[in-house]
């Protein structure tokens, strides 16, 4: 057949045109079931916040009464303003001048070139994505608990891979240091090893992503608190934002779980339709239920497998913190975004541009959005679960 010569022109149009479309529909529906639940739209947003107006408690103007009394007092539907701000998020593909120039006359090895690349930015887009659904916004990775020479003890490493280029904060908030590398992950010790000169006595000090601290989408642990704001109110003036929180929940039964469902339907009126959890918790929820056997495999949309809990999908997810369940309406959560995935162009018009002194080209996939749950008091959250 014809030979295409490959340029960087070819490789621009093949992101625009074939490569665009196939990562969005990927990095929307395929990164984690809970993702996938979640509406995304392009309403309520004002230049770079989104707002919208919600609604919450019962209107008052309904009632019963005798043929000849008088009708119910009309009242109005409460509504509240909720104000998030959009945040910026970035994936990044890096080709060398060699590889465009090494596959410039073999299509086959060029189109391997680019999916390896894309293969690339979605295994980092869903570690990423995955891991701020989870986040409360700052960034934060996890927390230093103590150190063993270049060696540190966190409280946690599910978000942690190697790779990494993370900055470390001190318990006061100052930068301790930045863009250091994260060479090791222990699981087993849960600790890790950082690239760079040895942080002395780093007790309570912050790891988080270089660059992202308090730019992280609104996720579930800015959600589920009790006090503070979400969305711009105060959840002490409006308590109907604060979300079911159990915590030392302990072992956990079908009891236990099914109260938890009970009693927000009761208050709330609200229907869970989805339980995301820990590893460990399936496996403890699994043992629970094994004797009564009602747990049924079953598929959900984009081809993720859950087991449901008397007819509720039941995912596990490597970001939901250790001991963890929370049980949700997914119709209460929209992502507002101000436009799907999309490359950026330089002035040209071009998405790969070379870097400045470098044989390298790179492009640049962003969107600008966040999560909002227009319901926080119609979710739970069960923590202190003894785990599997």
């Amino acid at each position: 057949g014809n030979k295409t010569m490959i340029t960087t022109a070819t490789a621009d149009s093949a992101l625009k045109t074939y490569y665009l479309p196939a990562l969005t529909d990927q990095l929307n529906k395929s990164i984690s079931p809970l993702l996938s639940r979640f509406r995304l739209t392009t309403a309520d947003i004002a230049g770079k916040d989104i707002k919208k107006l919600v609604r919450h408690g019962i209107n008052g103007g309904i009632g019963a009464g005798s043929e000849t009394g008088d009708l119910p007092t009309p009242a109005n539907n409460r509504y509240a303003l909720f104000t998030g701000t959009l945040k910026n998020l970035y994936g990044t593909i890096e080709i060398s001048d060699k590889a465009i120039r090494a596959s410039a006359t073999n299509d086959g090895a060029f189109v391997s070139l680019l999916n390896d690349e894309m293969k690339g930015i979605l295994d980092s887009a869903t570690f990423n994505f995955g891991r701020m659904l989870f986040g409360d916004g700052s960034g934060k990775l996890a927390t230093i608990k103590s150190a063993d020479g270049g060696v540190y003890h966190v409280d946690s490493v599910r978000n942690l891979a190697e790779g990494m280029l993370v900055n470390v904060y001190n318990a006061g908030g100052s930068i301790a240091a930045t863009a250091r590398s994260v060479e090791k992950v222990d699981y087993e010790t849960k600790s890790i090893t950082l690239s760079g000169a040895n942080i002395s006595s780093p007790t309570d000090y912050v790891l988080t992503l270089q660059g992202s601290r308090d730019y992280e989408l609104t996720g579930l642990g800015a959600i589920f608190k009790d006090s503070g704001t979400i969305y711009g109110l105060s959840r002490d003036s409006n308590p109907w934002l604060k979300p079911t929180i159990k915590t030392e929940v302990g072992a956990i039964t079908e009891m236990k779980l099914q109260e938890a469902i009970d009693e927000l339907e009761e208050r709330t009126g609200t229907k869970i339709n989805f339980i995301v959890c820990s590893w460990g918790v399936r496996r403890a929820l699994f043992n629970a239920m094994a004797s009564l056997r009602t747990m049924e495999p079953m598929v959900l949309d984009g081809g993720f497998r859950a087991l449901s809990f008397n007819g509720i999908p039941v995912v596990a997810d490597r970001f939901c913190p250790e001991g963890t369940m929370y049980l949700l309406n997914t119709d209460d959560f929209a992502i507002h975004q101000l436009c799907d995935w999309q490359w950026l162009e330089g002035e040209d018009g071009k998405i790969l541009h070379q870097i400045a002194g470098k044989p390298i080209y790179t492009a640049t996939l962003v969107k600008y959005a966040d999560l909002m749950c227009y319901r926080p008091g119609g979710q739970a959250m069960l923590s202190g679960i003894e785990e599997a």
